[in-house]
């Protein structure tokens, strides 16, 4: 499944570095976060729930999140430490999470 989402992320987002994918992966699947369902109740318990139940509602169009939104619920030491993997800046990898996440948690969803 995992390789599965890897390649829809890389088919809806090509112009994405595979380092990006597979942070983004990373966020989806870190026990730490408590995988894709953590990921998710971070999302709702931010006040997102309506945007979470796009990427995962069977034919519904995703809606985005902004770079705020992802810090508020990863965290500013998760994006930070997402940054300092890929070398850029916290900023930008919040962004470009923000742009990510709604199609990877919906690919990686049996309904999204």
């Amino acid at each position: 499944m995992l390789e599965g989402l890897a390649k829809s992320l890389k088919d809806v987002l090509p112009d994405a570095a595979d380092a990006l994918v597979d942070r983004a992966m990373g966020v989806i699947n870190d026990p730490a976060h408590g995988g894709l369902t953590g990921v998710v109740e971070k999302f709702r318990a931010n006040g997102m729930g309506d945007k979470v139940n796009s990427w995962i509602a069977a034919g519904t169009a995703n809606l985005p999140i902004t770079a705020e939104q992802v810090r508020s619920a990863l965290g500013n030491e998760h994006v930070t430490a997402i940054a300092a993997k890929l070398g850029i800046d916290p900023a930008a990898a919040a962004e470009k999470l923000a742009a990510m996440l709604p199609q990877a948690v919906d690919a990686a969803t049996p309904n999204g």
